[in-house]
């Protein structure tokens, strides 16, 4: 009878506690950040709707002006300097609902949060031109070796993106690869550490960087960590730079989620930046949480890659992490030089060649990152080799791949066969058909998800960084790259290339025919509104 009773109390007790712990869930839920951001910007769309069904109310008085206004601003649209995607994005809902799409598009449009962005930035790069002038004797070896290369560092070098020789490159073909390096890297700082990445996760990857940071600290050396505001949302508690500025840390969140309605939120920082003592610097893909180095399975098995630099070419690294970190008005701007005028540590090799990092911003005109992408693919002669999680193209882009093809050039892109994001996966697959038939080949990573954002070309250019195939990498996000040409690694990259092709399944026409009328439904009508996405 005593067991029996003792039985019950447990039985009891774990049901009381089952009970207590899905409250509790329950509660982070209801009451957690996200779930109050998600509810209040809601409820502003809700406003902006109220609005417009009052002004229905109206709209025996207001047709002839709403039609008008709404001619008014699609002239307006059609002569803006503007790919043509985002304007029609934008006037199907004009069209379709006149009054909410105008006071939507009139919404955006004044924000000024983003205006004052672009002032500062502008600011920053005014003030600090002098650090990032090109070198008139690279300039000329460049063009007595290629013209048409030349041309391409030319109009970079007018952005504020010099072409450096004395510069290594390391190329890793995975997460863990430049995970290992990266600790090896910060355990040599002595001066300063910088660090800028799109998402941070409290994991095994992360703790152990947190430990070698602490460790750095302690030794004084000077560390910056600057991540995107998004991982406040799920990934990071709201505070967390202050967390880190107890352990020594200078830390800034950049562009922190509000539960406010405002263009400026949809700008990303999605690049990766680590430097260190103005001597080494890294960029690609890679993040800062589990899955990238395949500690965590998400997707399948995660292929990711990173590059690092040694070199002359660090100085536009260290300079674009500092103009991001300065971007906050509420702080004075520093003195540059000290971080960019340092000696380099290195002698020129055999092999060098040329190095271009460049990083793009989505708050100019100048759609940076597609540029470079473009200029590959107008230049190769044999063969252009992509990685990329996302496809999603706007015309000129899809232009550039169909008309390499079409010329003669081999073009494949490798792209997850376990995507991430499923409505980007069907949204990619509406452009498989006109890529194919221009003679374009596609592969699908079958193990798993391809994050890596790689090109290669002919042997001698390649390019490794932040800067996907898609409106939210080639417009909305700030990114990051390194370009190579002549440098004895890029056969490295291409030799990834090949061995990560051997993973692959090639997509064939039938392939594209066979998929189901609601996939193909859903991915027509994404592709109307991709740009805004």
């Amino acid at each position: 009878m005593s067991n029996n009773l003792n039985l019950a109390e447990k039985t009891t007790a774990l049901k009381k506690h089952t009970v207590e712990k899905g409250k509790r869930g329950l509660f982070s839920v209801v009451f957690g950040r996200t779930f109050v951001v998600i509810l209040l910007l809601l409820l502003q769309m809700g406003v902006l709707f109220l609005g417009f069904n009052w002004l229905s109310e109206y709209m025996i008085y207001a047709y002839g002006g709403t039609v008008l206004l709404t001619a008014l601003l699609v002239i307006f649209l059609i002569n803006k300097r503007e790919n043509p995607a985002f304007m029609i994005a934008w006037m199907i809902p004009m069209l379709l609902v006149p009054i909410f799409g105008i006071l939507l598009y009139v919404f955006c449009s004044i924000q000024q949060e983003t205006k004052i962005l672009r002032r500062r930035l502008e600011k920053l790069d005014s003030d600090n031109r002098n650090l990032s002038q090109q070198k008139p004797a690279v300039m000329l070896r460049l063009e007595e070796d290629n013209p048409s290369q030349a041309n391409l560092s030319r109009y970079l070098g007018k952005m504020g993106f010099p072409t450096y020789q004395n510069t290594s490159a390391k190329y890793f073909p995975s997460g863990e690869t430049k995970f290992e390096e990266m600790k090896i890297q910060l355990e040599k700082a002595k001066s300063f550490i910088f660090m800028e990445y799109f998402i941070v996760a409290k994991g095994y990857m992360w703790d152990s960087i947190l430990e070698i940071l602490e460790a750095k600290v302690k030794e004084g050396v000077e560390v910056r960590f600057m991540y995107d505001g998004m991982c406040s949302l799920s990934l990071l508690p709201y505070h967390y730079p202050e967390e880190l500025k107890k352990k020594g840390i200078q830390c800034r969140m950049f562009s922190p989620i509000r539960p406010v309605l405002s263009t400026v939120q949809n700008n990303r920082d999605h690049r990766k930046i680590l430097v260190i003592d103005g001597q080494v610097a890294f960029t690609g893909g890679v993040n800062l949480a589990d899955e990238y180095i395949n500690q965590k399975e998400r997707f399948g098995h995660w292929k990711d890659t990173a590059i690092m630099l040694q070199g002359e070419a660090v100085r536009s690294f260290t300079l674009m992490f500092l103009k991001m970190w300065n971007t906050d008005k509420r702080i004075v701007q520093e003195n540059f030089a000290k971080y960019i005028n340092i000696p380099i540590q290195r002698t020129p090799e055999k092999g060098d060649g040329y190095v271009i990092p460049y990083s793009d911003m989505p708050l100019d005109e100048e759609i940076l990152g597609e540029q470079v992408y473009i200029d590959i693919l107008f230049n190769a002669q044999r063969y252009v080799h992509i990685m990329t999680p996302y496809l999603i193209l706007d015309y000129e882009m899809l232009h550039a791949l169909t008309y390499a093809a079409k010329r003669g050039v081999e073009v494949i892109i490798i792209m997850p066969h376990i995507p991430d994001k499923k409505y980007a996966f069907i949204l990619a697959k509406t452009y498989y058909e006109e890529l194919l038939e221009a003679g374009v080949q596609i592969y699908e990573y079958t193990p798993g998800f391809v994050h890596a954002k790689v090109f290669v070309s002919d042997d001698c250019k390649a390019v490794v960084g932040t800067i996907n195939l898609d409106y939210r990498s080639l417009y909305l996000h700030f990114e990051c790259a390194a370009m190579l040409y002549r440098n004895k690694e890029i056969p490295n990259i291409e030799k990834d290339f090949q061995e990560t092709l051997t993973k692959c399944q090639k997509v064939m026409p039938g392939d594209v025919r066979r998929e189901g009328i609601k996939n193909v439904i859903t991915g027509r009508v994404l592709r109307l509104f991709a740009p805004l996405m």
